[in-house]
C-alpha cells in the first residue's frame, strides 16, 4: 500500500516525456501548451523537484522561489490551491504551509515561496530569488515591467532558473523567448490533445469541436502563435506600440466607462452571453487611454455591480451603454444598482466595422493608448477586419471600447443631426444613434 501511494506522488512515471524538464542547458524552460495540456501540473512539479531534496525533508537545490501569476487571486486559486496545484501535488504530511496574509509558501525543510501578481510589479521591485515558476505569462497586464523586475531579483545561488507555462499569444515575450531558443531559453510545446486521457468526455465533446480547427482554436488547443490577419484594422505591432506603463498615465480629463450587454445571459460556455465593460479616460496631453477591461459573463445584475463599482473606482464622468439589446432592461439593471449613475444611451444605426474605423484610425495616429496589455480584448482587436471579426468570434469588449473611445473623441465620428454628443456632463440620459 504504501509504494501505490508513493507512486501517486512520483511525477517522473506519470508525466509525458514533454513534461519532464530538458536535459539541455537552460535558465529560462518555457512551456507552451494549448488549454487542459497540464502545463500548470507540470509547473508545479517542477517547483516540488526544486524544493524537495532526496528525502521530504531533505534540502532541494533550492529554497527561495518566486511564484507569479496574472492576479493575485490566480497566483492563489491556481498555483497554490487549485486541483493541480503545489497543496494538491504534495503528500499530506509534507505539504508546505500556505499563508494567505503573507503571500507565503513554507516547506517542511525550510523552502519558502513567496505569490507575486502582474497587475503589480514593483512587488518584485527588491527581493531576492533562487528559481521562478511564471503562470500564463502571455495574458499579463503589465508582462514586460513584470518580467523585468523578476529577472533583477533573480540572483541567488549558483544556478537561478524560472519556468514559464502559458498558452501562447503572440505578444513581444512570447517572440522573443522562441527567438532565443537554444540561447539559454528551452521551449517545449503540447496541445490539448496530448492530454485527453485525463480530461473529461463532456470538454471534448462540447468544447473541442465547436474550437477545433477554428483560429481560436489553433491559439488556446494547439498553442500555435498566430501571425496578424491580412487587412485587420488592428496589428499585433500597432498595439504594442500603442503601450505604456502605469506611471507614465498623465492625468485624466474625462473618463468615461463603455458597456456592450450580453445579447443573451445564458450559460458560461455561451459565446454570446458576454457583456463588454472598456474604461477609457481622455488624457490631458490629448490622446485617449484604454484604462481597464473588466468584461465579463455574468448576469445583468452582476454586470450592472461590476460597472458601478468601476465608475467609483475610476471616479468615471459617464457610462455609454449600447440599448440594442433591451434598452429599457439595461437602463433599469443600472438604476436599480445605483439611481444617480449618468448614463448615456447609444443605438447602433450602422454596422460595427463603421463603427471601429474611425478608432483604429486614432491607434494609427498614435492617439490612443492602452495602460498595460488586455489580451482578451487586444486578441478581438486584432482579428476585427473590414468584414468584421475573424470566424465566429464575438466582438463585445471593441464593441465596448469603440462606443467609450467615441465618446471621448466625437468628432471623430458623425452623430445623427440634433443628437446631444459630448458636452453634457450631468446625470440622467442622452442618446444618440451611431
Amino acid at each position: 500500500m504504501r509504494e501505490l501511494e508513493s507512486l501517486a506522488y512520483d511525477w517522473r512515471f506519470w508525466a509525458r516525456p514533454e513534461q519532464c524538464a530538458p536535459a539541455s542547458d537552460w535558465h529560462t524552460w518555457v512551456i507552451l501548451a494549448g488549454r487542459g495540456a497540464g502545463k500548470t501540473r507540470c509547473g508545479a512539479e517542477w517547483v516540488r523537484g526544486c524544493v524537495c531534496g532526496p528525502t521530504p525533508l531533505g534540502r532541494g537545490i533550492y529554497g527561495r522561489l518566486a511564484l507569479v501569476a496574472e492576479t493575485a487571486a490566480d497566483a492563489r486559486d491556481v498555483i497554490v490551491e487549485g486541483p493541480a496545484g503545489l497543496l494538491a501535488i504534495h503528500p499530506l504530511e509534507f505539504r508546505p504551509k500556505f499563508e494567505r496574509s503573507k503571500r507565503r509558501l513554507t516547506w517542511p525543510n525550510g523552502a519558502v515561496a513567496m505569490l507575486y501578481n502582474a497587475t503589480e510589479p514593483d512587488q518584485l521591485r527588491g527581493p531576492q530569488h533562487d528559481a521562478a515558476w511564471c503562470d500564463e505569462l502571455a495574458k499579463w497586464r503589465y508582462a514586460q515591467e513584470t518580467w523585468d523586475m523578476l529577472q533583477f531579483g533573480l540572483r541567488l545561488g549558483e544556478r537561478p532558473r524560472q519556468v514559464v507555462t502559458t498558452t501562447p499569444r503572440p505578444v513581444p515575450l512570447i517572440r522573443e523567448f522562441v527567438a532565443r531558443e537554444g540561447q539559454g531559453v528551452a521551449v517545449t510545446r503540447g496541445s490539448t490533445f496530448d492530454n485527453r486521457a485525463n480530461l473529461a468526455p463532456g470538454f471534448f465533446k462540447a468544447i473541442v469541436k465547436r474550437y477545433e480547427g477554428t483560429r481560436l482554436g489553433r491559439q488556446e488547443l494547439n498553442a500555435e502563435i498566430l501571425d496578424d490577419i491580412p487587412g485587420a484594422l488592428w496589428t499585433r505591432a500597432m498595439l504594442d506600440a500603442a503601450r505604456v506603463a502605469p506611471a507614465a498615465l498623465p492625468p485624466m480629463q474625462r473618463i468615461v466607462i463603455g458597456v456592450d450587454p450580453a445579447a443573451k445571459p445564458s450559460a458560461a460556455t455561451d459565446r454570446t452571453s458576454e457583456t463588454g465593460i472598456v474604461v477609457a479616460g481622455l488624457g490631458e496631453d490629448g490622446r485617449g487611454y484604454v484604462l481597464d477591461d473588466l468584461s465579463c459573463r455574468l448576469s445583468p445584475a452582476g454586470w450592472a455591480r461590476k460597472v458601478a463599482a468601476a465608475f467609483d473606482r475610476f471616479s468615471a464622468d459617464a457610462i455609454v451603454v449600447e440599448i440594442n439589446q433591451g434598452g429599457a432592461m439595461v437602463e433599469t439593471v443600472l438604476r436599480a444598482e445605483r439611481p444617480g449613475l449618468p448614463l448615456r444611451q447609444v443605438r447602433a444605426s450602422r454596422g460595427k466595422t463603421v463603427r471601429a474605423e474611425p478608432i483604429a484610425a486614432l491607434y494609427e495616429q498614435g492617439r490612443v493608448a492602452h495602460a498595460g496589455a488586455f489580451p482578451a480584448l487586444e486578441d478581438q482587436m486584432v482579428q476585427f477586419t473590414p468584414f468584421g471579426i475573424e470566424g465566429d468570434g464575438a466582438a463585445d469588449r471593441v464593441d465596448a471600447m469603440v462606443w467609450a473611445l467615441s465618446d471621448l473623441f466625437p468628432r471623430m465620428v458623425k452623430p445623427q443631426a440634433g443628437a446631444d454628443w459630448g458636452d453634457e456632463r450631468g446625470g440622467g440620459c442622452t442618446s444618440w444613434l451611431l
